[in-house]
């Protein structure tokens, strides 16, 4: 069986390999204008309209660009928005590659299910709903939350050592947030109020804050390709010191994050395995809760850059499902590209990905607060009664994994379509297949 599946898969290597026609050299400005459909199980179905541009320059260096705008306006049925534009400028300053990114997300149903992975309280998607509302609906593990993201950063070379760049930037996040105050919840129990009411969520903090942000590391970047690269490594790690100077609410803390990204070719450029390590850990201070699921990068590779849990980190784990002041991140897939075709005068190719994701906390966050509520609401309920893990489950932290597999559509090695469908190996972890559609690879 072993011997019949690999002289299937040699075959369909070789049609691949031999079935394209020479490649296109894409030069000049090249626009994408696209329709926004998409599914995300975390947020609903999405529509709106983005626009890729890219410039070519004289074809040079292609199918890597000079530059990258993109510009998107977007909805969810669940209650969820966006309005965004970024630009990756790797050639507008000699020797210098700037980004901005100027981001605004509405959710009017944002997930939360507490602090520290497996410690947090009990998760049961039908908690405390209202039973006597037709078509009932737990809202417990749901808030409101909007962001206003920007973020800029530049990169030059470090003394004129090959691949190796210093990096700094700035970043200003605005976040509200509140209980959720959609109808069919209206008067619901949530997990986010009692960490309000128990002190867990602190009252200069229980509706978001303005925090900003000074970014400094070093990249090491040897990949042959930006978006969809088939060798290489790309090492980044940043020192983010943090502050709410604004607000003045003491809430300043230095974090340190590495990820390490590696492309290993198996087939020539057809067929690569790709696997993505991280590590985020606070080094002193104290961050508010609305910014512990924020990951500390200077470029994105997605639009959101949060987790653990979710369609960047850890697909089909219940998004923000896994919220500390550190954590470790893994993730493999398999991606083999195995049709190329050319249509209206563009380079298209498909693309298979299965993968495996995991990720789990290891710094925690008010850990003593959350055992504490639970002490002081056990010792409320009256003899003989069940006693819920509301506040602290008592249960150790360890690996959150999923796994499944994706299909990407790619247009000139850098738009990219996709589709990943994920499922937690841990039912805590969620308990249905998750599907998302969006672009780009997560890493």
């Amino acid at each position: 069986m072993k011997k019949h599946l690999l002289i299937a898969l040699a075959l369909l290597l070789s049609v691949s390999a031999f079935s394209q026609k020479k490649e296109i050299i894409k030069k000049g400005w090249n626009f994408g204008p696209l329709p926004v459909l998409g599914f995300d199980s975390d947020l609903g179905f999405q529509y709106g309209a983005c626009v890729d541009i890219f410039n070519f320059g004289d074809g040079t260096n292609y199918p890597r660009y000079n530059y990258k705008f993109n510009v998107e306006v977007s909805r969810y049925t669940k209650g969820s928005g966006v309005f965004r534009f970024y630009s990756d400028m790797p050639l507008l300053i000699k020797d210098t590659k700037l980004f901005f990114d100027l981001t605004y997300n509405y959710s009017k149903k944002f997930e939360f299910f507490g602090f520290n992975g497996y410690e947090a309280g009990t998760f049961d998607p039908n908690l405390f709903a209202n039973e006597g509302v037709e078509g009932y609906k737990s809202g417990y593990h749901f808030i409101k939350r909007n962001t206003l993201r920007f973020v800029g950063s530049m990169q030059r070379s470090f003394f004129g050592v090959p691949n190796l760049n210093w990096v700094a930037g700035l970043a200003y996040y605005h976040v509200a947030t509140d209980k959720i105050s959609l109808e069919a919840y209206e008067g619901q129990e949530t997990l986010y109020t009692n960490y309000v009411n128990a002190g867990i969520i602190k009252d200069n903090e229980k509706n978001g804050g303005n925090i900003a942000q000074l970014r400094l590391g070093l990249i090491y970047d040897s990949r042959d390709h930006n978006s969809d690269p088939s060798k290489g490594i790309y090492a980044e790690y940043t020192l983010t010191g943090s502050s709410d100077f604004i607000d003045g609410n003491g809430y300043n803390a230095l974090m340190q994050t590495f990820i390490w990204r590696q492309y290993i070719p198996i087939y020539r450029d057809k067929l690569t395995f790709a696997y993505r390590l991280g590590v985020q850990h606070k080094i002193a201070g104290e961050n508010p809760w609305y910014m512990i699921n924020n990951i500390n990068t200077p470029f994105f590779q997605k639009m959101y850059t949060e987790g653990l849990g979710g369609v960047v980190t850890m697909r089909g784990v219940n998004r923000n499902g896994v919220l500390g002041d550190g954590f470790v991140l893994g993730n493999a897939e398999l991606r083999w590209h195995f049709l190329d075709f050319q249509f209206i005068n563009q380079n298209w190719q498909l693309a298979f990905c299965p993968f495996f994701d995991a990720g789990m906390v290891i710094q925690k966050f008010r850990e003593d607060e959350m055992i504490q509520a639970q002490n002081v609401y056990a010792a409320t309920v009256p003899e003989g009664q069940k006693v819920e893990d509301l506040y602290y489950s008592g249960e150790k932290e360890k690996p959150h994994m999923s796994a499944g597999a994706g299909i990407k559509l790619i247009m000139n090695r850098n738009m990219i379509l996709a589709v990943d469908a994920g499922r937690a190996l841990n039912p805590i972890d969620g308990e249905k297949f998750k599907i998302f559609v969006g672009f780009n690879y997560i890493f």
